[in-house]
């Protein structure tokens, strides 16, 4: 995957000298004094559901294009990164440098909000599944006659409750995020998120890629919001090739578009357990995330 050598996958991590307070779809979660250190494994999930079989590199890959978004939008919002270059952390984690060099960060312990923060540029996933019922999608009147993966007339910010592992997240409406977060509140993520989305939206653009929409996870960190978690990467965004796109019908994808696809023609209900994954569909997954960090940051 880009320049990053291939390895034997990373399904979990388990450093039994550091405090493990989460683990997630992806990510491993470790307390290392007052901070945090995000380890980015290559689990994948799809449906919700955490496949039983990696896919090699991804993780380092996933790290890679967070620290150059990170880099990129840090003049729009702070983020939570301290480094990711592994001789700067604690000497707690000494042990464990080679396992955490290219897939981890130490990161500031920020307190996340309540709610997914999705920006859309383009009509296609569930919003399009809910546009064919009722143009009105989570308080937004759409334009009648929108075909699929048809572009917005400006990105929308449509934010949604966070789930318990497993279940799904709900989409909501700015009134009901309001509601969570505070009107002031509310008004400055909407704002910072569609900036966000729009800067890189138009770099990727120019390298090839479409974001057809993404997730930024956002936090409060000593009275100021910070982004945090991973940004703009194909497990948090909807990557179309530019070169393909072509309004009215779903589009090819370099992200986990590809195997959701795939784990839809079998007789699975998309539940736990998950299927076994052919070496085939792993590879090819991982080829996608490749091609899409290397249009946009270089091999």
């Amino acid at each position: 995957m880009g320049n990053v050598k291939s390895e034997t996958p990373v399904s979990k991590t388990e450093f039994r000298d550091l405090n493990l307070v989460h683990r997630g779809k992806v990510r491993d979660l470790y307390e290392v004094e007052d901070k945090l250190l995000m380890v980015a494994t290559d689990r994948i999930s799809a449906f919700d559901v955490v496949m039983e079989d990696p896919v090699p590199n991804k993780g380092k890959v996933l790290t890679r294009l967070s620290l150059f978004w990170f880099d990129l939008l840090g003049d729009i919002l702070p983020n939570h990164l301290i480094t990711a270059e592994v001789e700067e952390y604690p000497a707690v984690c000494a042990p464990y440098l080679e396992e955490l060099r290219g897939r981890s960060m130490l990161v500031k312990k920020a307190k996340p909000l309540p709610i997914e923060c999705i920006v859309r540029g383009y009509l296609s996933g569930s919003f399009w599944q809910s546009y064919q019922r009722d143009t009105t999608v989570c308080g937004f009147t759409l334009p009648g006659g929108m075909v699929e993966s048809e572009k917005f007339p400006a990105p929308l910010f449509t934010p949604s409750t966070k789930a318990d592992l497993g279940e799904h997240d709900e989409n909501i409406s700015i009134s009901r995020m309001e509601e969570l977060v505070g009107a002031a509140e509310t008004e400055r993520i909407v704002d910072v998120s569609i900036k966000l989305y729009q800067r890189a939206a138009d770099y990727a653009l120019k390298k090839g890629i479409i974001i057809a929409d993404t997730k930024f996870e956002l936090g409060w960190y000593e009275g100021d919001l910070i982004l945090i978690d991973e940004v703009l990467t194909p497990d948090s965004s909807r990557f179309w090739p530019r070169e393909q796109y072509s309004p009215g019908k779903g589009q090819p994808s370099f992200d986990k578009q590809f195997l959701r696809d795939y784990l839809s023609t079998m007789a699975w209900d998309k539940k736990p357990p998950p299927p076994k994954l052919p070496a085939e569909i792993l590879e090819k997954t991982g080829a996608r995330y490749a091609e899409a960090v290397e249009r946009i940051i270089g091999s």
